[in-house]
């Protein structure tokens, strides 16, 4: 189809949107409990359309991979920091298990078929979609001492080999990262993300989009006065659960203050903790379903702790330091420290950068925010100065190169802007007013980015592959697939009965990092829904891009 070609060539972003489109319709589709999900999908739909003959540039893949990995790293930046530390052992040995056994698949069936150098390692480079190997290898074979046409050879077949070999590495890490390992834990990777969410949130609820709970904490009611007549509103307010925070006497509301004398009949809006507002129909009077000009709008707000009077002091402390006009109508719903809850618990200690949320009237939240520190205003705007700023530092930490004897090694533009965007996170948490990223701009970086750069692959890899595939046989592409599964079902076993993996979530994203899986991992986030995988991803990606790009030479070595 000639029309076809000079179509997608003059506007190769229609193949890669339509790669996109297509990859997640496909992904949709249900197999009994297998899925394909949108990125493998995606995968899938740009080899098909790359039969073609599509030309595509490859700074359009790095621009995309680069915001994925930046946005996956701005969101886990402090849980990252914080796990940091002996609890980072398994990642360690996991990343250094699929490497080991990676390697040893790799030269054992070389030697088996008989493969040569070059061919083993452009395996190991697609099996393990760690195309670094080529480089590190390339290099290998040229200091082999060859001769120079044997040189060229070897290096060709390394590119044979990865072209061959790379599509399964992407699609077969997908199928045992979000297929095969919840198969071989019994226990579902978003079940398991929701349970580790729950433990780090401090037991509090998480509702997603439209969500809301039944029974909410905070509420406002309407009661008449019949037997609260003559008590003042100071004593009603005396146990800190409730405000009233209007009054209505023979038909006009009047002002509200500590010391007025409610009267019978009078109508009054009380808001505060649910246990409080119902106990307030014995006191106080019968609740009516509605009055005329009673409504007020109350809010919640995010205030970042800036006065040194609340850091390093307890929950019981400050409640009793703003006893009072202070505290008045201020109701604390959550603490957070550096994006995880703490529980709000008398004896918890408060530090200059935890963020409080207060519920309260406009009025009121202003009133006390003056005090507590710095007011976090919700926000659809992302801060590109800073998030620019942050994809600069990183592409830039991407370009270092650091010698290991004559093996180069560099984090590449994924590592660093990953690096960079775990830095950035981490620094945002502690300084709240600036580098606002809605969750849903996150999201669209991380969706587009990564189904966006497996499209690429597939559109710049698939025709080669098929070609090469139809004129060699199927045997390297075979013998790729079992570079692929091999490492990684060898892995999964370690880390289940050996360092005790017991939450499938965080298992995934360690065995996906292990791997540099970028695809796989996309995945593990799509099952999750939210970012639990990433932590141990981010610690397992980062050492098997070293440990990886080491196997180059080691596979020339020993194959």
């Amino acid at each position: 189809m000639p029309w076809l070609h000079s179509l997608l060539n003059q506007a190769p972003e229609i193949a890669l949107f339509l790669s996109l489109a297509g990859g997640y319709w496909v992904g949709k589709f249900h197999f009994g409990k297998f899925q394909l999900g949108g990125v493998a999908g995606s995968l899938l739909v740009a080899c098909v359309i790359s039969q073609v003959g599509i030309s595509i540039d490859s700074g359009v893949k790095s621009v995309l991979f680069a915001l994925f990995i930046y946005a996956v790293g701005y969101e886990s930046g402090p849980q990252f920091f914080r796990s940091l530390g002996r609890q980072s052992l398994r990642e360690i040995a996991m990343a250094a298990v699929l490497a080991l056994s990676g390697l040893a698949t790799v030269v054992v069936l070389a030697r088996m078929f008989g493969l040569d150098k070059g061919l083993a390692a452009g395996i190991a480079a697609g099996g393990l979609t760690q195309s670094a190997i080529i480089g590190t290898a390339s290099a290998a074979i040229a200091k082999l001492g060859l001769a120079a046409d044997e040189v060229q050879h070897l290096q060709a077949n390394v590119a044979v080999g990865y072209a061959v070999t790379y599509i399964f590495g992407s699609f077969g890490a997908i199928i045992m990262c979000v297929n095969v390992l919840p198969w071989l834990t019994g226990r579902g990777i978003r079940d398991d993300a929701i349970e580790a969410q729950a433990a780090l949130l401090a037991g509090s609820a998480v509702y997603g989009v439209g969500e809301q709970p039944a029974l909410s904490d905070l509420v406002g009611r309407l009661f008449r006065i019949e037997q609260g007549g003559g008590q003042t509103i100071g004593k009603i307010e005396a146990d800190g659960t409730i405000t009233i925070e209007r009054v209505k006497r023979n038909g006009a509301t009047v002002g509200v203050g500590p010391g007025l004398a409610l009267q019978a009949q009078d109508i009054v809006l009380v808001v505060g903790r649910r246990a409080g507002v119902v106990a307030c129909a014995e006191r106080l009077g019968p609740e009516l379903p509605a009055s005329d000009d009673m409504a007020i709008t109350m809010v919640t707000r995010d205030i970042a702790i800036a006065n040194k009077d609340f850091a390093d002091q307890t929950i019981e402390q400050i409640r009793q330091a703003t006893a009072g006009a202070l505290r008045h109508g201020i109701y604390v719903v959550a603490v957070n420290r550096a994006g995880t809850a703490l529980p709000l618990v008398p004896d918890t200690k408060i530090a200059a950068g935890d963020v409080v949320t207060l519920y309260g009237t406009a009025e009121d939240v202003q009133r006390a925010a003056k005090l507590v520190g710095t007011l976090i205003l919700p926000s659809d705007k992302t801060d590109f100065v800073f998030h620019g700023l942050g994809l600069v530092v990183g592409l830039a930490i991407g370009l270092l190169v650091v010698r290991l004897g004559a093996i180069p090694l560099t984090l590449g533009s994924g590592g660093g802007a990953l690096l960079s965007g775990l830095a950035f996170g981490w620094y945002r948490s502690r300084h709240v007013a600036i580098g606002n990223m809605p969750t849903a701009a996150s999201t669209l970086l991380r969706d587009l980015g990564l189904a966006g750069f497996v499209a690429v692959v597939g559109l710049q890899s698939g025709r080669q592959a098929v070609t090469t595939i139809a004129t060699s046989g199927v045997s390297i592409f075979l013998i790729g697939v079992a570079v692929t599964i091999l490492p990684l079902l060898l892995t999964m076993l370690v880390g289940r009965y050996v360092l005790r993996y017991g939450n499938t979530a965080i298992f995934a994203g360690a065995l996906a990092g292990s791997r540099s899986a970028n695809p796989a991992f996309g995945e593990v986030l799509d099952k999750a829904g939210n970012s639990i995988p990433t932590v141990p991803f981010a610690i397992t990606y980062a050492l098997a891009n070293v440990f990886l790009t080491l196997l180059g030479p080691l596979v020339v070595a020993l194959a």
